[in-house]
């Protein structure tokens, strides 16, 4: 038997707030709080338009060793640990994976992407790669990729270690309950413990950007009204 962790949800209030704000108020809401880059790098949307919100549940890889990885060990699919992270997934979860970014290893294909959806996963996100691109592509699933191989996920260098462990995704710590948040600008992580005061500053923020972008358009002064100058407040 196969002990995983469990990670906490937040309230769905806090989920629906933050996906509304969107990655970049939320990144830079962030980085004004001190987390100075919470945006994973180099990990793309596959198809444009979606945007998801909800707690990570985790996957580690690491490099195959011959003394702790043998193929042998998959003649049984349970001991599959990239299944076992799935077997977590409630509606509205991401699964994130820290497949080292390596661009040869397939880690989810076809069918267990249709058993996530089939769970009501909201996403997923990989610092690596997806195989079974057109049969993936007719599911309408959220993913941010480094991009698709034909290699299943232990065919080459690596291997699933650990569910629901502290990972680095596109160079962002990433602990299991995280929020994760992705759009066409990429993927955001914010701890639980700071959510909060993220949706606050960040609806203040996205309340006098609105104000601005009204006055840009109109022709008035950048320096004016972006940002918005001490001067201009009470006119807001």
């Amino acid at each position: 038997m196969i002990e995983i962790a469990k990670i906490t949800r937040p309230p769905r209030h806090i989920i629906e707030a933050l996906r509304s704000l969107g990655t970049a108020t939320i990144a830079g809401t962030l980085g004004h709080m001190g987390f100075r880059n919470p945006h994973m790098t180099g990990i793309l949307p596959q198809t444009k338009g979606n945007v998801i919100c909800g707690p990570a549940l985790t996957l580690q890889c690491l490099p195959q060793r011959p003394d702790l990885y043998n193929h042998g060990e998959y003649a049984d699919p349970e001991t599959q640990l990239h299944r076992h992270v799935l077997y977590q997934v409630e509606e509205g979860d991401v699964v994130v994976v820290d497949a080292r970014g390596d661009m040869r290893s397939g880690i989810f294909g076809d069918m267990m992407s249709t058993y996530f959806k089939g769970r009501g996963g909201a996403g997923i996100v990989i610092d690596g790669v997806m195989r079974d691109r057109p049969n993936v592509e007719k599911l309408d699933l959220p993913l941010w990729l480094k991009g698709w191989s034909p290699n299943f996920h232990v065919q080459t260098d690596i291997y699933p270690n650990a569910v629901n462990v502290t990972i680095a995704c596109g160079g962002v710590t990433v602990v299991p309950g995280d929020i994760i948040v992705a759009d066409d600008d990429g993927v955001v992580v914010v701890p639980l413990s700071m959510a909060q005061a993220v949706i606050e500053d960040g609806q203040k923020h996205a309340e006098w950007e609105e104000f601005s972008r009204m006055k840009l358009m109109a022709g008035e002064s950048l320096q004016r009204y972006y940002p918005l100058h001490p001067d201009a407040e009470e006119e807001y």
